[in-house]
């Protein structure tokens, strides 16, 4: 065949060179058993080390909540404390208080008091009932809480009665402090057993979406309840909110006041009771609710007067145990370890002042001094040269005004972007050196009337009925207009423009435009104290805390120890308020971590309460109850920007949506819940306004205040309008020339230049006007939330 190729016989490809080299890779039975039991002792072994591993961790745990239930419910742990709650006003839970005091406590002849211990179940506790009505006592006791019991009553005509109106307002606020163990009981059951059990039913179903999954409901009418009910609640493991367990605190059974001979506005404040969560150094700074921050003079550890022993003859409480316990040991601070109290740092007004020159700053001046000499001056026939030293050289900075003629004609843009310029076109020298006298003085204050008025409901005792509600109504005015027209505000026609919104500045980009955060700052910033990395000292201060905790030294006072506390310079007038509380609501006292008592700059993600309907501006004073602690603030609001380092000012907490409240307050550490109150106008309790969380501490945070100035279109011709009512003289549009404008219909431009002498100025546009639109400009200044005038609430 044509083209074809003769058939070449090729060797055979195999794996093996030849058959003497196949079986070189066999490995003998023998050889393999071997191998195959070293993988399976490798195997086993592997596997013995993770049912070890999971062995120990589960030992680990166990021992931990054995722990934990021996430290909880031994003889060593502080008294349980349980919160009876009504959730309407038709329940008496002061009887049943008295039931389960009594269930608990041996000797029934003995008045009972609110702590007793009982032998029977191995148990001491504290039964706090919660007055209905009262919310300041109310929220008090469910932050000290172990177990909130919410008690229902089974004889309600409806559903929707099992909960009144407070009832919903405390179980919200609770909720937002943190719930700790919960459970329902149930009164005034029908004594029938099928109509029992169906009320019951009827009752549970309508209760449940109210509260935690895990929350059980029992019956609470007969001591057989009660008993079964204490049986489960002696084994119950308690869960509480964390950040609770961060601090050391202490529930006082006794309050009572020492004066100072040394200082009559002064007292020694003694608070009684047992240490919980953790030890309590005497070198450690204490809150005590709603008074502030002090120090310790000393501790007494004192024998515990209901211990849990059934050789007891009583297990009261009463107040004649507690003056009459036995010291065991006092502890003393120590100087060298004493934690200072430091509120506000100290600023020094000579800090950036320079005591002696520096060898370059000598030269240049020397410099200086030679140039000026050789620098012809037209002095007074007979001037020395030490007089003509004395003269003020008023050209040094421009010749004289016959040469600077020419320079008149120049155009100033005054306002740039990013940063204003104090200068006018000089035509008029005349109204230029009033306005610079002006601007100079509006930098000692604030020239924004919505943001310098304060709130005139803190002055409500020198205004009258009709004042307060012509106030009130201008508020709710302003809270309307502002959610109609955010940010819109009208240029005053007796003030120039350029003199009202002087601090404002243009930005071109609201997210990418620099703004540096150390610029002209308020004489409140040298006040406060900020951290170079908050997050590392924060971790840097709960490690040393924990290992104090472990260390167990001897300046402390263990948890579940009764000891006395003796706070020194407490204020008379505080410590008085604290005494008559102390009758309805607990006092708390919590220790604080380093640096806790300094002040700083907040924030807050708050959000405003649903029950709240009255305005909240900001500036406006609040309470802040912030874990244990409590301080007046007046915070300002903000959105919260996650892709920019910038954040817009809102005037008003809206309500429905989250914000950023910023105050100046003493630092604490996160996490910790947030409930703000506002004291209403001619109402004596103050009512719960917003609730959050404690978000961060930034001196650095940017908040801009915006506010747009708006003009409207007179003549449109293609890409150009002429546009009037936004200023009303040309020096103003000249002053404002370099920042952008915008209208609503979505169109970006610029001013040209001004016209006639009303205002009016010339704008170029990125595409077609439309005359019905809005021509606006965007003017930005950087806000600050006001200082308190007075700390904490219990010293007003």
């Amino acid at each position: 065949m044509g083209g074809s190729r003769a058939q070449v016989n090729k060797p055979h490809k195999t794996r093996f060179s030849s058959k003497s080299s196949r079986n070189i890779h066999k490995i003998s039975q023998k050889d393999k058993n071997r191998i195959a039991k070293s993988n399976r002792n490798v195997t086993q072994g592997a596997r013995a080390a993770r049912l070890q591993r999971s062995k120990m961790l589960r030992e680990q745990k166990k021992e931990a909540l054995l722990k934990e239930k021996r430290a909880s419910s031994g003889s060593a742990s502080p008294p349980r404390v349980i919160l009876l709650f009504p959730l309407s006003a038709s329940v008496n839970v002061s009887s049943l208080a008295e039931d389960i005091l009594r269930l608990l406590s041996a000797d029934v002849s003995r008045a009972l008091s609110s702590t007793v211990a009982s032998s029977e179940y191995k148990l001491r506790a504290t039964v706090l009932h919660a007055p209905h009505g009262d919310l300041l006592s109310c929220m008090e006791m469910a932050k000290v809480a172990d177990l909130i019991a919410f008690v229902a009553s089974a004889t309600e005509q409806s559903t929707c009665d099992y909960i009144d109106s407070f009832g919903s307002q405390c179980l919200s606020v609770f909720r937002s402090l943190g719930l700790p163990s919960t459970v329902v009981f149930i009164r005034d059951l029908p004594t029938e057993l099928k109509r029992q059990n169906d009320a019951k039913k009827i009752v549970t179903c309508s209760l449940t979406s109210e509260f935690p999954e895990d929350c059980k409901f029992y019956p609470a009418d007969t001591k057989d309840d009660l008993h079964k009910f204490m049986w489960l609640f002696k084994e119950q493991r308690l869960t509480t909110p964390h950040w609770r367990n961060q601090r050391p605190y202490l529930i006082a059974q006794k309050v009572d006041m020492v004066p100072d001979d040394s200082s009559p506005e002064k007292c020694t404040l003694l608070l009684t009771g047992y240490t919980r969560a953790h030890s309590l150094s005497v070198n450690q700074l204490v809150h005590v609710s709603g008074a502030g921050d002090f120090q310790l003079s000393r501790i007494d550890i004192m024998k515990d007067p209901i211990p849990l022993n059934a050789r007891k003859d009583h297990n009261a409480m009463d107040s004649d145990d507690i003056e009459d316990a036995e010291i065991i040991r006092s502890l003393a601070p120590d100087p060298s370890s004493l934690e200072p109290l430091l509120v506000e740092n100290v600023p020094d007004p000579l800090a950036g002042e320079q005591t002696w020159p520096t060898e370059a700053e000598m030269a240049e001046a020397e410099r200086n001094q030679k140039q000026k000499r050789l620098r012809k001056r037209a002095l007074p026939r007979g001037t020395s040269e030490y007089q003509a030293a004395w003269i003020v050289d008023d050209t040094d900075g421009e010749d004289s005004g016959v040469e600077n003629d020419g320079d008149d004609d120049e155009d100033d843009d005054g306002m740039l972007l990013d940063e204003g310029e104090s200068g006018c076109p000089s035509q008029e020298d005349t109204n230029n050196r009033d306005f610079e006298e002006d601007q100079a003085s509006l930098h000692l204050r604030d020239s924004d009337e919505e943001t310098e008025n304060d709130s005139v409901m803190m002055e409500g005792d020198n205004m009258t009925r009709e004042q307060i509600e012509d106030e009130i109504k201008k508020i709710k005015e302003a809270h309307a207009e502002d959610e109609e027209f955010p940010d819109e505000v009208d240029t005053p026609l007796d003030v120039p423009a350029r003199k009202r919104f002087a601090k404002y500045r243009g930005l071109k980009s609201f997210r990418t435009s620099l703004w540096d955060p150390k610029e002209s700052l308020p004489p409140e910033y040298a006040r406060i104290f900020a951290f170079d990395s908050f997050a590392r000292t924060q971790k840097h201060v709960v490690v040393k805390a924990l290992k104090v905790e472990q260390e167990g030294r001897d300046d402390c006072a263990p948890v579940g120890s009764f000891a006395r506390f003796y706070i020194k310079e407490v204020p008379f007038h505080a410590a008085s308020n604290l005494c008559a509380a102390s009758r309805t609501a607990p006092i708390v006292l919590c220790g604080l971590l380093q640096h806790e008592s300094k002040m700083s700059v907040l924030h807050f993600s708050i959000k405003k309460h649903d029950s709240y309907d009255a305005p909240i501006k900001s500036k406006e004073e609040l309470i802040f109850h912030v874990g244990f602690r409590q301080f007046v603030a007046r915070p300002i609001f903000s959105t919260d920007n996650i892709n920019s380092d910038k954040h817009k000012m809102e005037r008003f907490l809206h309500a429905g949506r989250f914000s950023i409240a910023s105050i100046y307050a003493p630092i604490s550490f996160p996490p910790l819940p947030l409930i703000a109150l506002k004291n209403a106008a001619g109402a004596g309790t103050p009512a719960v306004a917003a609730v959050g969380s404690l978000r961060s501490i930034d001196p650095d945070r940017i908040i801009l205040k915006k506010i747009i100035l708006t003009g409207y279109p007179q003549r449109v011709s293609k890409l150009k309008a002429t546009v009037r009512y936004m200023f009303h003289n040309p020096e103003d549009v000249r002053w404002f020339k370099p920042v952008e404008v915008w209208t609503k219909c979505g169109r970006r431009g610029r001013v040209k230049e001004p016209i006639g002498t009303h205002g009016g100025m010339k704008c170029i546009f990125n595409g077609g006007l439309q005359q019905h639109d809005t021509v606006c400009m965007s003017l930005y200044k950087r806000a600050y939330p006001k200082w308190p005038e007075h700390r904490f609430p219990a010293n007003v």
